[in-house]
């Protein structure tokens, strides 16, 4: 069965699902990112507790291949935990860095309530539902002849916008392949998988011209996701001589749950 790793005696093995658009032989971020917030999952799960939120490191490029994968809670508590993970290859080197916090669910009744109109703007914005009919692939715009991350690991189907479009974009995406052989993705995954696209689908450059890359990815949680579709409402702002950042606000089909944020390195191309 396709898949976009595979579990190996000593690791995993990332298979062609898992590659990005950047280079052939590296790895898409949101790959990576799902499959550390699986061990994440793995570690001690306390169903009091909630994971808020998670900031992953992209050290070095994730290869294609055999990788190590480790997780641990590094700060016990019965309010607050923090949990850090990483990505290795064979050789020992580190190419990825998480850490991560699960915080006390608490039945609270404040948010939307004290704000109608932010309140109708997220109803409306639940209102969007994950699109009907059968698959749809969309190819990334460079290396259209391989298997990629986006594409095939990833359907994406777009509201607003489209690879390669400039200026904002919303798309919904879920998993069309296991993340790991054998294995049902669970909704942390899914929506892991989805929140490193927002420089994608939104970028504010041409691909052709610029590369922006992201060094890091930050995703907070408002609730736990449901269903196989995580949709972002996307957005890239890129300064002269300044950082590019890009942010996305994450939804399921009942409504938001949570934003993503990406640090940039922006070049021309060689």
């Amino acid at each position: 069965m396709d898949s976009v790793y595979e579990l190996t005696g000593g690791g995993v093995f990332a298979t062609e699902y898992a590659r990005g658009p950047w280079d052939p032989n590296h790895q898409h971020g949101g790959a990576p990112a799902a499959l550390l917030m699986r061990a994440f999952e793995e570690t001690s799960p306390d169903p009091t507790l909630a994971l808020t939120r998670v900031t992953y490191e992209l050290i070095r490029p994730v290869p294609l291949g055999p990788l190590s994968v480790t997780a641990a809670v590094t700060r016990p508590g019965r309010r607050v935990q923090l949990l850090e993970g990483t990505i290795s290859t064979p050789e020992g080197t580190e190419v990825v860095r998480a850490r991560a916090l699960r915080v006390r669910r608490a039945p609270v009744s404040v948010g939307a309530d004290l704000s109608p109109n932010r309140a109708a703007a997220e109803a409306a914005a639940g209102t969007v539902k994950p699109p009907a009919g059968p698959s749809g692939l969309v190819a990334a715009p460079f290396f259209s002849d391989r298997v990629l991350f986006p594409g095939h690991g990833v359907e994406v189907r777009f509201l607003e916008g489209g690879f390669g479009e400039p200026g904002p974009g919303t798309a919904w995406f879920r998993l069309l392949v296991p993340l790991v052989a054998g294995e049902r993705p669970t909704p942390l995954q899914r929506v892991a998988a989805a929140c490193d696209f927002p420089n994608g689908i939104a970028s504010e450059l041409g691909w052709d011209r610029y590369v922006f890359i992201n060094p890091d990815l930050t995703l907070y949680l408002e609730r736990e996701p449901i269903g196989e579709w995580i949709c972002l409402r996307a957005g890239m702002r890129v300064i002269e001589g300044g950082a590019g950042i890009s942010q996305a606000v994450l939804y399921d089909e009942s409504g938001r749950i949570g934003r993503s944020l990406q640090s940039l390195y922006v070049a021309e191309r060689d």
